[in-house]
């Protein structure tokens, strides 16, 4: 049995006073001089910590206070009280929210699952990934020593083609080539994301970040200086459609390519791999409506991996675009079913994949791993302002991050998004995460309860009435 993977995250605290839902107010007028007050024996020790940063001009004990709310309801006088953070509001928008933005910044703080001991307390269902309720049925037996014991789980994923079937020679000598596959320990491959201040101190931190972890960083060929060429085995460099330098140096170290979908891209496909048979092509398909037909005969076309590419807010695009990223998952993974090509390419998600349970139920849709690209940024405590878009500073002054802190933040928001997909093959009975791709089976999705089973409930034959007291 191979070594166990593991990744290496230990904390690494913000340069910038992280922004808490909601602050502390709290008067000295009208005090009773209590002999014990409740400041003192708060749970987490906030008032002790607190402290004046006089950079941005606030009190730190937002960044201590847990929300517990016992010195609001234990001070006699209610001289303390919560309210909301103005600030914390702007964080974001509708998708990338102030809770999705906020834990992202404590995991890769301290490379730990947040755990907030109050339960889940938002809606039953909402729409996109939150529409999908995952089976845990396992978690009622767990095992002796839990997922990090002696339990061996795998999340290693293989990108490339596949053969469909095995043909032998009369001397039993293999007829069919050796599959060309590159093996990376966790679902998740990193990209960049559409907007960040400083892409070229990004790309170094995101490789760095990549290296450690042992997966794959996805950037455009041009990006990729003399600087990231030591790094070229977990580069996948992006080549425009219209390429045409196949003796390009870089290509004979990087194990694959990316190129655009486009009317000859399986030529382009081909004429790479003659040049270099060792590369995987990856082709990048807009996540439209006519991505399952495409990929379908791409896939029977030869091609290898696809990487079926979303909004950054996990939509679709162009005709597509009300269509939750899932959705488009789901109908590329039963099309390749329907053809019988789907063990034999790769799928890859990207788009919008913001937490850790993103990660868990695209791979339930049918994808194989995913791209992460903006949760990235997160881990480096952008606010996603967008002020870098109107050329103002960056709040977060990203040029001056240290490229070995910024990689160690985002290997603790990898390592806490692995964790959680060890947890969710725990609780199935899972022991590696291949096993998941495609097990609808373990999962159900809202608007397929409310089709099939709440419709025909609660729907009447037309015409017919309510009866009396109905």
């Amino acid at each position: 049995m191979p070594a166990k993977y593991h990744i290496h995250v230990h904390q690494v605290p913000p340069r910038f006073a992280p922004l808490g839902k909601s602050t502390v107010m709290d008067w000295n007028e009208g005090c009773l001089r209590c002999a014990r007050c409740v400041k003192e024996v708060c749970p987490v020790d906030a008032y002790r910590k607190r402290g004046f940063d006089r950079k941005d001009f606030v009190d730190t004990i937002d960044e201590f206070c847990r929300d517990c709310y016992r010195c609001v309801q234990g001070c006699p006088r209610e001289l303390i009280f919560k309210a909301m953070n103005p600030q914390y509001r702007q964080l974001g928008d509708d998708y990338w929210t102030p809770e999705i933005i906020t834990v992202t910044w404590e995991q890769a703080t301290t490379g730990k699952i947040p755990v907030s001991g109050a339960g889940y307390g938002g809606p039953f269902a909402g729409e996109g990934f939150d529409s999908c309720w995952t089976d845990m049925s396992e978690i009622v037996r767990p095992t002796r020593d839990g997922i990090h014991g002696r339990e061996y789980i795998s999340t290693t994923v293989d990108l490339g083609r596949k053969p469909m079937f095995l043909a032998c020679d009369e001397q039993g000598e293999m007829q069919v080539p050796p599959s060309l596959l590159v093996e990376i320990p966790l679902p998740m491959v990193l990209g960049e994301p559409p907007v960040t201040a400083d892409p070229h101190r990004f790309r170094q931190i995101m490789v760095a970040a990549a290296q450690k972890l042992g997966t794959l960083a996805v950037l455009t060929r041009e990006d990729i200086g003399e600087e990231l060429r030591p790094a070229a085995s977990r580069l996948v460099p992006i080549l425009p459609a219209d390429f045409k330098d196949f003796d390009d140096p870089l290509l004979a170290l990087v194990p694959a390519v990316e190129i655009p979908d486009h009317p000859n891209v399986v030529a382009k496909m081909e004429a790479i791999k003659k040049r270099h048979p060792h590369l995987i092509v990856w082709i990048k398909v807009p996540a439209d409506g006519k991505a399952p037909k495409r990929v379908s005969a791409l896939a029977a076309a030869g091609a290898e991996v696809f990487h079926l590419a979303g909004s950054d807010h996990a939509r679709g695009l162009g005709d597509a675009g009300e269509m939750h990223l899932k959705d488009m998952v789901r109908r590329c993974h039963l099309k390749l079913v329907e053809d019988r090509l789907r063990d034999a390419v790769t799928l890859l998600a990207g788009g919008g994949i913001a937490l850790a349970e993103h990660v868990a139920k695209a791979i339930i849709c049918g994808a194989d791993a995913v791209l992460a690209d903006t949760a990235l940024l997160l881990s480096l405590e952008c606010r996603l302002c967008r002020e870098c878009q109107n050329n103002n500073p960056c709040p977060i002054d990203l040029p001056s991050l240290n490229v070995e802190r910024g990689a160690q933040r985002m290997l603790n928001l990898m390592g806490t998004w692995n964790n959680q997909l060890l947890e969710v093959l725990g609780a199935m009975g899972m022991r590696e995460v291949r096993r998941l791709r495609g097990e609808v089976g373990r999962v159900m999705f809202k608007e397929d309860l409310d089709r099939e089973i709440f419709a025909p409930l609660f729907s009447r034959p037309e015409g017919e009435s309510r009866r009396v007291g109905e």
